[in-house]
């Protein structure tokens, strides 16, 4: 099935890694029309590189990005979210749709600074999006049209998968989806670990180790099944699997990593209510 491209204009505020990461993913699957899209950065400097290397136009200027587009995507750090929306609100009006992908900035927040109804997106998106990979959780505001969700949804889409969830879950996605590669990450780095120390090389290691937890993601997508059901497939009686699970249930891994989301759940909560 041929790719649509969509004929909105588009506003990037704030390309950054991960706005850039999007922006590029847009491209690539022609979701919009280059001509179409104007990004803005902090730094004057970087407008011509950014504007020769993605093929689109760059600028400094956050309303006229605005004033010009259909689509305003809010890239810039939360802290920053307050400076832009006042700096656009003179253009903000019920016709445009914002997506916001700055961590813990709530679509009410968003709302009530816009000082008109119109739709909000909220996104979370994971750093693995710029290899295709990413996990990305949307939830609408008041004003969202089914319409305006799935594109917002198409557009994820185009890194990775996407789901959407009420607002409420939001602090439980970033515990888990938006910090969990850090988890992962380290899960690897010890996997690849206990290959060196038990003799093998430290690229074959770290390979094996990536490879082994990218096929393991990949039979829970796509076979649907639970992952202890897979685990006990891999765990056979008096095996050597099953003395490795004795080790990191006596390690507490289990409940480590439950309690790592859980913090990083509290601490998005924290930073949203601050």
């Amino acid at each position: 099935m041929a790719q649509q491209t969509f004929d909105t204009k588009v506003a990037l505020l704030g390309a950054g890694k991960m706005g850039g990461i999007l922006l590029q993913a847009f491209l690539k699957n022609q979701l919009f029309r280059p001509e179409n899209i104007c990004a803005t950065v902090h730094h004057a400097a970087r407008c011509e590189s950014l504007a020769a290397q993605w093929g689109v136009s760059v600028t400094t200027d956050n309303l006229e990005a605005a004033r010009q587009s259909d689509l305003i995507l809010l890239g810039v750090k939360p802290q920053t979210i307050p400076e832009v929306l006042e700096q656009i609100r003179p253009v903000l009006s019920a016709k445009k749709m914002i997506v916001s992908f700055a961590a813990s900035v709530k679509t009410s927040a968003i709302e009530q600074a816009a000082g008109v109804d119109l739709a909000v997106v909220r996104a979370m998106p994971n750093t693995p999006s710029l290899v295709g990979c990413g996990a990305t959780a949307l939830c609408k505001g008041k004003f969202v049209s089914a319409d305006q969700l799935a594109l917002a949804e198409r557009m994820f889409a185009s890194v990775g998968r996407t789901v959407t969830v009420d607002e409420k879950h939001m602090d439980a996605v970033t515990g888990l989806s938006a910090s969990g590669p850090a988890y992962v990450y380290i899960i690897l780095e010890s996997l690849a670990e206990a290959g060196v120390k038990v003799g093998l090389p430290r690229d074959i290691a770290t390979l094996l180790a990536a490879q082994t937890t990218l096929g393991a993601a990949t039979m829970v997508l796509e076979t649907g099944s639970h992952p202890a059901l897979l685990k006990d497939a891999v765990t056979t009686p008096a095996g050597c699997t099953i003395d490795g699970i004795l080790e990191l249930e006596e390690g507490g891994l289990r409940v480590t990593l439950i309690k790592a989301v859980m913090r990083a759940a509290q601490r998005a909560k924290e930073l949203a209510s601050s």
